[in-house]
């Protein structure tokens, strides 16, 4: 939905083009546009010197944000047994294999699914919905893990999957306008060191590009690429 209308032209107003800020002072001043009447989320944007078709230039990865996203998850996890019990003391919302049938009638009530191994057989041919959706469990992601406990406490606890789309970009939230700015400011530092962090080694030339923060309804902010290059 495009930003349009009066609060968002006096919200641009209040960013110089073509400026670019120091991450806290980019949290600060967008954290300070957000006037939705609304509790808007903080996104940040980031552009890739990488092509995602290729696969040594393919970026994805997790990072636990330390103030987590704002946002409630909800956790399913399809195990069984002792890790059924595991998943529902650790706090997961949707528990049991029976939920596999479930989503094949067209159930997706749920933010992050993890499966444990053994299990992956029954949740492999559910690929062709849960995979388009960014839903499928995956090692990479440590969604197929039998160390429930820990992914679904990771998860609650603010744990975020990223993964560049095939234009080169990265988006992921890093919290909410009612955050401190202390908070947004160690969230967007734990994402972008995992984004520096998780650079392919097939990637040429500058790495990254750009670095934009906004809120829902507000306009971009840069925040200058220069200061996260590793000296």
């Amino acid at each position: 939905m495009p930003k349009t209308g009066k609060r968002y032209a006096s919200a641009r107003s209040g960013v110089p083009d073509g400026a670019k800020f120091p991450p806290a002072e980019a949290v600060k001043l967008v954290k300070g546009l957000a006037s939705a009447k609304f509790d808007e989320t903080i996104d940040v944007a980031t552009r890739l010197g990488v092509d995602p078709r290729k696969a040594d230039e393919l970026v994805r990865g997790t990072v636990v944000l330390p103030h987590g996203t704002g946002k409630s998850v909800r956790v399913l996890v399809i195990a069984q047994g002792e890790k059924e019990t595991e998943a529902q003391d650790a706090g997961a919302d949707y528990v049991g294999v029976d939920f596999v049938e479930k989503i094949q009638e067209g159930w997706l009530d749920f933010d992050v699914c993890v499966a444990t191994p053994d299990l992956m057989g029954k949740v492999g041919p559910l690929g062709r919905v849960l995979g388009p959706r960014g839903l499928m469990p995956t090692p990479k992601a440590g969604t197929v893990t039998f160390d429930i406990g820990r992914a679904v406490q990771e998860i609650k606890a603010g744990k975020i999957e990223f993964r560049v789309d095939k234009t080169g970009n990265v988006h992921a939230p890093i919290g909410k306008a009612s955050f401190s700015e202390d908070q947004l400011a160690e969230n967007l530092s734990a994402f972008m060191d995992q984004i520096v962090g998780a650079k392919p080694s097939g990637a040429k030339g500058t790495y990254l590009k750009s670095v934009t923060v906004s809120s829902t309804m507000g306009p971009g902010v840069a925040i200058d690429p220069n200061l996260y290059r590793k000296g």
